[in-house]
């Protein structure tokens, strides 16, 4: 797309830059002030930087806990605009308000959608006070500021500071711990990662070499399916788990009962 220019995300278990957290010292960061800000794309010519807290197409991937902070140091170091993507993180969902929080970020603009109004369609845009600096009646949208919508908003996150994000939280570490035994049983299992209910299980043939096993993968999902389980792709050979913030810790059991049977029979 003209005027944008994509950069690795910071994928530890497969680093683009060939190297290992910690002794890498961010490279994936320093790799933009370092060389694309110096033969790529001048840093006076960057208008903002668009990030998403916590990768979620492209593998639920987590990066590490100074990615964040590192990258808005550069944005600020150039007058950058630091823009965070919380669609799918945001809202609870990783056991706080936003994933940003768990970075001890502030971004300069954040972008929610999704499960801002617990699936009724709504998306919100916040930003600091000098940027939203618009008098009011100057933007309008033609189907924006649905009522219905709003106050589905309203009653998300009054429930949501009562109480799911906690939720969040403590069934996400249920969840992955289960999926971190499953791991040391069954070789496929290549990585597990996550914040809150927001967790990725990537499936490899071979450790070592950390093969993709995307066939595989698609076969768990629906093997899974024929017994109960309900679970979604993501990247090319993860498998997400992002159930309901209501989630019961029962539930998450049956979940990794599941889960087990069906690696048990494939594997």
């Amino acid at each position: 797309m003209p005027g944008i220019t994509h950069v690795p995300y910071p994928y530890c278990y497969r680093c683009p830059h060939n190297l290992c957290y910690p002794s890498c010292g961010i490279a994936c960061v320093t790799w933009i002030e370092d060389t694309l800000f110096r033969t790529t794309v001048p840093p006076e010519e960057v208008a903002a930087i668009f990030v998403e807290p916590i990768q979620g197409e492209g593998g639920y991937i987590v990066p590490p806990p100074e990615f964040h902070r590192e990258l808005f140091r550069v944005a600020r170091n150039y007058g950058i605009l630091y823009v965070a993507d919380e669609v799918q993180s945001g809202m609870g969902r990783t056991g706080k308000m936003f994933a940003m929080e768990h970075f001890s970020v502030a971004p300069d603009i954040l972008a929610l959608a999704k499960g801002i109004a617990s699936g009724l369609p709504l998306g919100a845009t916040l930003a600091r006070s000098r940027i939203m600096d618009w008098e009011a009646g100057s933007h309008a949208s033609t189907f924006g500021g649905n009522p219905v919508s709003c106050q589905a908003a309203l009653a998300t996150i009054e429930l949501l500071e009562n109480g799911l994000m906690e939720n969040a939280a403590q069934r996400g570490q249920q969840l992955k711990a289960g999926l971190e035994e499953l791991q040391e049983i069954y070789e496929p299992i290549g990585d597990v990662r996550g914040l809150g209910l927001m967790v990725g299980m990537e499936l490899v043939k071979d450790r070592e070499t950390k093969e993709r096993a995307g066939e595989w993968r698609d076969a768990l999902i629906q093997a899974a399916f024929r017994k109960g389980l309900l679970l979604l792709g993501c990247g090319q050979n993860t498998i997400r788990f992002c159930p309901a913030l209501t989630v019961s810790a029962r539930e998450v059991s049956v979940c990794l009962e599941i889960l087990e049977s069906v690696l048990r029979e494939l594997f």
